[in-house]
């Protein structure tokens, strides 16, 4: 790092709606200080955000923000998660390394998002219709 310029953002609970919402591109850091393989990815991420400036890194503490990684149902870290247009299009536990690190970035940017909002309207008016259909309010 140069400076003390800080290439990704800690994000809380208080400023993860405002990031997300006015981001098109999040990747989500989900860690904890006394967590072994998420201080190994630290570096790897922080380097990827370094490489990657129009995209948002944040990270997660999960001891910090339990409803955070509630909310995402993290349940080891580190996980790495990627919004995009406000929809998660990918969530996956464990420590990439650079390469694969590089790999799902270049994936995530070429994510058809129409398609995803399409599919994301699909299930949710067929759960929608599931629970009118059990009587379950909505």
């Amino acid at each position: 790092m140069v400076g003390n310029t800080v290439s990704t953002l800690e994000l809380t609970k208080e400023n993860f709606d405002e990031i997300v919402t006015e981001h098109e591109f999040v990747l989500i850091d989900f860690w904890a200080d006394w967590c072994g393989p998420c201080k190994q990815f630290g570096p790897v991420y922080e380097g990827a955000s370094e490489r990657h400036d129009d995209l948002v890194f944040g990270k997660v503490d999960t001891e910090a923000q339990p409803e955070l990684a509630a909310a995402f149902g993290i349940q080891s870290i580190p996980t790495l998660a990627i919004i995009r247009d406000k929809v998660a299009i990918f969530a996956q536990p464990g420590a990439l390394p650079e390469s694969a690190l590089e790999d799902v970035i270049g994936q995530a940017r070429k994510v058809d998002m129409e398609e995803v909002r399409k599919q994301v309207a699909e299930e949710q008016a067929k759960q929608a219709g599931q629970a009118g259909a059990n009587g379950q309010p909505q």
